[in-house]
């Protein structure tokens, strides 16, 4: 039994939470938290045990504390970083390191520069076999964790047969939760967006992939653009549809009419936090025209990197092969019930 603390309790955290306190594999030492609000409540109501920066704890006064993360960290054996961007790599320096403790950071930290919370950038379909025994692992974040699972079954069916990938990102304006964010009326263009720099990490650096990205006002996922170029001339769309038949957290969906129809599913079957966990390719937007095939498939936002941590995690703390960690990932997340409800719901009229 490995003891594993989860420092934020945000929209990652409190996700990666709900799953771990299902693994019998696991135990969870608690949350860290930061500000003293409703979240700590929340937290202790769900049995949780909550812990503070040691220099807060009078500030956390009126809730019942379990201690300060210092201590939590000393009974860790690993801790899962869902701290905002940027606090990762203090952390890190400040606390991960001092203790000698393995860590995974999400993805508003950095893989580059003085900043760098890893050298590796994990993304499960492509390199779970370089994370075994890491101690400092960087889970990427939605948008390249979605590409990644849509890219490597391509790259593995088609070789060098493929030219080019251009990608356009429609992003999400904030989480569903996040009820403190305003979602302004406006489509707010990302000048150089790290998505693309950041799927070349674990894709290979000289990949011809090409990334650009705005952000759009709604709550409901992100929707990536794919235009996909061949040497010659591109194959049909089934063909593509069948490459995903039997890939994890990859749905093929016909008849949602939009990321609200895939959202509204999730909530109406119960599906934890209204998650999918997964890409739902929309496959009545493919077309192949020429040398290139167009797709389009929707991203689950923070859900898709939940299963994807436990990957990670599993990876670091008990270096399981790929098939005994994927096994024991489904058993939590039941990705294939969820992806044949979707697929069945959505399916294409005959």
């Amino acid at each position: 039994m490995k003891k594993v603390f989860v420092n934020g309790y945000g929209s990652i955290g409190s996700r990666i939470v709900s799953f771990l306190k299902d693994d019998p594999e696991i135990t969870v030492v608690g949350i860290g938290k930061y500000s003293p609000d409703s979240k700590v409540d929340d937290a202790i109501s769900k049995g949780l045990n909550v812990y503070v920066p040691e220099s807060k704890l009078d500030s956390f006064s009126n809730y019942k504390i379990s201690g300060s993360i210092e201590s939590a960290l000393d009974q860790s054996d690993l801790v899962i970083d869902a701290a905002p961007g940027g606090h990762g790599y203090k952390n890190k320096k400040n606390l991960y390191e001092p203790k000698k403790i393995p860590a995974i950071y999400q993805g508003g930290e950095s893989t580059t520069g003085a900043a760098a919370v890893s050298e590796l950038l994990f993304n499960s379909r492509v390199n779970y076999n370089q994370a075994l025994g890491k101690y400092h692992v960087m889970q990427g974040s939605c948008n390249v964790t979605g590409m990644g699972r849509v890219l490597e079954p391509l790259r593995n069916k088609f070789g060098d047969q493929l030219v080019r990938f251009d990608v356009t990102l429609v992003r999400r304006w904030a989480d569903i939760e996040q009820t403190e964010k305003k979602v302004s009326d406006t489509i707010e263009m990302t000048e150089k967006p790290h998505h693309g720099d950041d799927v070349k990490l674990y894709f290979g650096k000289d990949a011809p992939l090409y990334v650009r990205a705005i952000k759009v006002p709604t709550r409901q996922m992100h929707l990536h653009i794919m235009d996909i170029r061949f040497k010659d001339t591109a194959p049909k769309p089934s063909e593509i549809h069948d490459v995903f038949t039997n890939e994890f957290g990859v749905a093929t969906l016909w008849t949602a009419k939009g990321t609200k129809d895939v959202r509204d599913y999730a909530q109406n079957m119960g599906f934890n936090f209204t998650d999918t966990n997964m890409i739902h390719i929309h496959a009545n937007m493919t077309t192949a025209i020429g040398d290139t095939i167009q797709m389009m498939y929707s991203d689950d936002q923070t859900g898709i990197v939940i299963p994807e941590n436990h990957m990670l995690m599993q990876a670091m703390l008990f270096e399981k092969s790929y098939k005994d960690a994927f096994t024991h990932t489904e058993s939590i997340f039941h990705m294939a019930e969820k992806k044949q409800k979707l697929q069945e719901y959505f399916a294409k009229n005959n």
